[in-house]
């Protein structure tokens, strides 16, 4: 079977996905008793992609995917690629899980979504196999799936380090298109990754504080929660590194670093929602448990900072614990 596709620029190829620029992993607003919101969740993907947002994530793990019905997942399912459609933008959707059968499962029934270019699917996480066992779990899933896949490297949600060359062999498999590195940091295996990436595969930057640094080391796009807010900084930022205008890059990631820390300063998306509910953006700024809502703290810092990203380059009164993405 041979797909072509085009995503985030000109080009095209079979089974080859080409991505760039901002993508926004949106969250899924509640209503204040607790139902799925699907008009601010419409309104939410119009905001961003006016804004600059290349494309989105549909039930990525700011999406809560684990605590929603599979019904609910088909509703935010349903209105991403229906706008999306509309738009003539990426749609991205979470999918898969540590058990490569289901996994398996779950991206066949994504073919009923035509909108969905590509499948952002988790390292397997608790079960933590050997390096060679995670290449085997997304060879598996590549020769299977109706979509290129994005795998979601983030190491402190899996308890799985995979490293560079690991990652490197990955990105020679059909119907890989790249990887979301959210390794907690630029470390050595993300550095060595840069300096031998094949121009087709995409190693997008995932964690929100360190993805100017990504971007500088020539990441052709990023996954940002913290874009929610302040979407067009965000988006400049991207276009900014890629454009080679490095000292405007540099002033954009200073200016949105604060922003980042204060989003993430407790379990995401907590605090992001509760920033978007005090702007009206959503009726309510609800999680499910085991998530907790945002504090009162953490909230005012990230509005005071959403209104005025700068605010975040002065040294801060104290120093916050930032939760991990």
């Amino acid at each position: 079977m041979s797909w072509i596709w085009t995503v985030g620029c000109a080009s095209l190829g079979p089974m080859v996905l080409t991505l760039a620029g901002l993508y926004v992993p949106l969250v899924t607003p509640f209503t204040a008793d607790g139902q799925v919101a699907a008009d601010a969740l419409e309104a939410l993907v119009h905001d961003v992609i006016d804004e600059g947002a290349a494309g989105l994530v549909a039930l990525g793990t700011t999406g809560e995917p684990a605590t929603l019905t599979a019904g609910e997942r088909r509703a935010v399912l349903d209105t991403c690629a229906r706008v999306c459609r509309e738009r003539s933008v990426t749609l991205i959707a979470g999918a898969g899980s540590n058990d490569t059968q289901a996994s398996a499962r779950a991206l066949a029934e994504l073919a009923a979504w035509p909108e969905v270019s590509a499948a952002l699917t988790v390292v397997p996480y608790y079960t933590r196999p050997s390096e060679e066992g995670v290449v085997a779990h997304f060879a598996t899933l590549a020769a299977r799936s109706p979509v290129p896949l994005i795998i979601y490297n983030i190491p402190y949600r899996t308890g799985r380090v995979v490293g560079w060359e690991a990652l490197r062999r990955l990105a020679d498999v059909p119907g890989i298109a790249g990887v979301k590195q959210a390794a907690g940091g630029v470390d050595e295996d993300t550095v060595r990754l840069m300096a031998d990436r094949p121009e087709r595969f995409a190693v997008l930057a995932g964690d929100d504080l360190f993805a100017s640094a990504l971007l500088a080391l020539g990441a052709p796009g990023a996954i940002m929660a913290s874009a929610h807010l302040c979407t067009r900084a965000f988006a400049d930022l991207v276009a900014a590194w890629r454009a080679g205008e490095a000292s405007r890059a540099r002033r954009l990631g200073h200016r949105l670093a604060g922003l980042c820390a204060a989003l993430f300063a407790e379990p995401n998306p907590a605090v992001i929602k509760a920033a978007l509910h005090a702007q009206g953006r959503i009726p309510s700024p609800a999680v499910r448990l085991p998530l907790l809502a945002a504090s009162p703290s953490a909230t005012r810092a990230a509005v005071l900072l959403a209104a005025d990203p700068a605010a975040g380059t002065q040294p801060p009164a104290a120093s916050a614990h930032r939760a991990p993405a």
